[in-house]
């Protein structure tokens, strides 16, 4: 299975609510924050939305297993 690596490229300061939620959503914090995410569906439109903000590319590999807090 693949995984998308997701980076912020640009800051999210001065964005629309809807925005910054999106960004906080893909567990992206600051400029140059990089996380593995699963390739589904719900990840691909978050990306969507936010595609001005953010690079993104296809890796090869499962993406780690999420966290419980």
């Amino acid at each position: 299975m693949s995984a998308l690596k997701v980076k912020l490229t640009k800051s999210w300061a001065g964005r629309p609510e809807r925005q910054r939620r999106t960004v906080t959503g893909l567990g992206l914090y600051k400029i140059d924050d990089e996380r593995i995410l699963p390739d589904t569906p719900a990840v691909l439109g978050m990306i969507r939305l936010v595609t001005h903000l953010v690079s993104w590319e296809r890796v090869e590999g499962a993406a780690p297993k999420a966290r419980s807090r």
